[in-house]
């Protein structure tokens, strides 16, 4: 018997009530839930905590997966897990930014509006390491910190209405957008490093194609049509 077998089968029997079930999916899930809780470690949180809250994840996914969708269990307890965990960060106010990446973050941010206002135009990571003294990784980190994560709902350019959700998938709005949601989490998984990489540059951290191209030592040419490439496999695996 196979694992996705296995699981349906525990996630039916639990669904109906068998508490013995729920408790042997959870144990033979549980290191998928203590890697997703690992990541948050460092947010003011024990770790152990944090295990407990991705295991109450892991439940509410038992109790709401829909078998009949045919999608593995961990691909749609990860959203969940991970969903459960940030709410308890965010309710709680422990979202926080380091102290030293805050001071870092504070730095770029004059460092660039002087560049911009010397130079008309804004800096590229390579002139940023220099004006710093701070590596590109640590340069990166302070930026994508001193952020909110963006929305695959806003628009792409000034004009507005184009957005990276309208790449991923056609209108039919009948379909349930938890399942675009989870179906996006596990395609964004099977993409190569940099392709995921180029992802999260762009849409998750809210930065320019040179900027890009600049962090990855690529051609902005070349980021563009990667990019092109990636909507594309995106759009194949989700639609």
């Amino acid at each position: 018997m196979n694992s996705y077998t296995e699981n349906t089968l525990y996630i039916e029997r639990a669904q109906n009530g068998d508490r013995d079930a729920a408790d042997l999916l959870i144990r033979n899930n549980y290191p998928l839930a203590v890697s997703i809780a690992k990541k948050f470690i460092g947010r003011g949180v024990e770790t152990e905590d944090l295990i407990q809250l991705a295991l109450i994840g892991m439940y509410k996914a038992i109790n709401s997966f829909d078998i009949s969708r045919k999608n593995a269990f961990s691909t749609y307890a990860v959203p969940l897990i991970i969903g459960e965990i940030r709410k308890f960060l965010r309710d709680d106010g422990l979202i926080k930014v380091s102290r030293e990446n805050k001071k870092n973050s504070a730095i770029l941010l004059r460092l660039r509006e002087e560049f911009s206002a010397r130079h008309g135009r804004e800096p590229h990571i390579d002139e940023l390491c220099s004006l710093s003294g701070l590596d590109r990784d640590d340069i990166l980190f302070a930026l994508d910190a001193s952020k909110p994560v963006a929305s695959i709902s806003e628009p792409l350019t000034d004009e507005g209405g184009f957005t990276v959700e309208n790449t991923l998938c056609d209108e039919d709005q009948s379909m349930d957008k938890a399942f675009y949601r989870i179906a996006l989490t596990e395609a964004l998984s099977r993409l190569p490093e940099l392709w995921k990489k180029i992802i999260i540059m762009r849409y998750f951290r809210d930065m320019s194609q040179q900027q890009t191209a600049d962090a990855l030592g690529l051609s902005q040419v070349k980021v563009s049509r990667e990019e092109k490439k990636i909507l594309s496999e995106l759009r194949k695996s989700i639609v």
